[in-house]
């Protein structure tokens, strides 16, 4: 099993005691986690993007290339990268450079994203999610693998003279995941591209979840890609990580706090179903308790899933301090036994993307840049056609 910390950077109060922290002082914080996280051994750090509601997280890239600038090996991810209500031209552009900064260390989570409210914000329709998500990824996939692109589809204006973005990526084109929470939709689309998949695994029951993977595993098989290279990532949970010597103990303290962020919360599609936390600890994906418990609640995930990827995220209403001595015990305390009892090889030998720094400089793309070559041009000629 492979590690992430995920921040998709809430700026809220913490509602028992009332402090909050300032925005830059918030930001700097995701900067100085991602950090420590890389000095402790996980394995990505990942920022999400939210246009909408408490949160600050509306210029992933910016924090993205601020942790790029101040790390050497952590690989960097995003959680989601909002792609239906972006600019593909700008996205490739944006995230090639921060695979520049890094090294090659760049890795893109795409999805629609789950606040109805950045829809109207960047002029666009609910009515039209998939079909922008969709068609926005086809031509990502090819600005960065081509140069002198020329492109016509429904909701962009057509780029009529041939493109080339730049900078390039840092060593062939990053590798992008599909982040997938409610619909068969985004799973599908993984699967048809061979990409992988990050099941959100937050606010519904695990079963909910489940129905999206099995559809993905159908598909992949369907459209006939490498079963080695059929990657899951999965998240943890809204409500955050809290470890205690027991989990009594860290129900007594955590409780209050994740029960006032959560009960009564009204945002539509994204409401809790667990009316408190020894609800969320039983039923629901949250990693509170002691390291036994959450490796045996990983493990079990695991066992339903079968992911790769475990994401985890702080509960960042605490004192920062607190927060970093988390992130600090589920490393020493809980990613060992998982990574024992859990083997992968994504990011290992056998996975044509754990290498693409090694390919810094070259003139031409690494193997991974190539996998889709036949699939590409099926994909460009289908989204030509919408045009006519």
């Amino acid at each position: 099993m492979k590690f992430q910390v995920l921040d998709i950077i809430p700026h809220l109060k913490n509602p028992v005691t009332g402090e909050i922290v300032s925005t830059a002082d918030r930001l700097n914080q995701v900067v100085q986690t991602a950090q420590l996280a890389e000095e402790l051994g996980y394995d990505s750090f990942s920022v999400g993007e939210r246009h909408a509601g408490e949160f600050i997280s509306s210029s992933p890239t910016t924090v993205l290339a601020a942790i790029a600038a101040t790390t050497s090996t952590i690989r960097l991810q995003s959680g989601v990268t909002v792609l239906s209500v972006l600019d593909p031209v700008r996205v490739a552009e944006d995230y090639a450079t921060i695979d520049q900064l890094s090294r090659g260390r760049l890795e893109l989570v795409i999805g629609k994203g789950n606040e109805a409210l950045q829809y109207p914000l960047f002029g666009l329709s609910l009515d039209n999610l998939w079909d922008l998500l969709e068609e926005k990824y086809a031509l990502l996939h090819r600005l960065w693998r081509e140069e002198g692109v020329t492109w016509h589809g429904q909701f962009r204006p057509s780029l009529t003279v041939p493109t080339t973005t730049t900078p390039r990526p840092y060593a062939g084109a990053p590798r992008v995941w599909h982040g997938s929470a409610t619909s068969l939709a985004s799973a599908a689309l993984a699967a048809e591209w061979g990409d992988p998949l990050f099941t959100a695994n937050a606010i519904q029951p695990r079963e909910n979840y489940k129905v999206l993977i099995d559809h993905y595993r159908q598909e992949y098989e369907r459209h006939g890609h490498d079963p080695r290279h059929q990657y899951l990532g999965s998240g943890s949970g809204a409500g955050g990580l809290f470890i205690a010597d027991t989990t009594q103990e860290a129900k007594r303290q955590f409780g209050p706090v994740y029960e006032a962020l959560t009960v009564g919360r009204n945002v539509p599609g994204n409401n809790s179903p667990y009316r408190d936390i020894d609800h969320a600890i039983a039923e629901g994906p949250a990693l509170v308790g002691s390291p036994e418990q959450l490796i045996d609640k990983i493990l079990g995930y695991h066992e339903l899933y079968g992911h790769d990827l475990q994401s985890i995220s702080l509960p960042t209403t605490l004192p920062f301090e607190q927060q970093l001595e988390l992130l600090a015990r589920f490393a020493t305390d809980v990613v060992p036994a998982v990574r024992a009892a859990a083997p992968t090889t994504l990011w290992e030998p056998g996975d044509p993307y754990a290498g693409r720094p090694a390919f810094a400089g070259a003139k031409e793309p690494d193997a991974a840049a190539t996998i889709h070559a036949d699939h590409l041009t099926h994909r460009s000629n289908h989204v030509h056609s919408l045009s006519h």
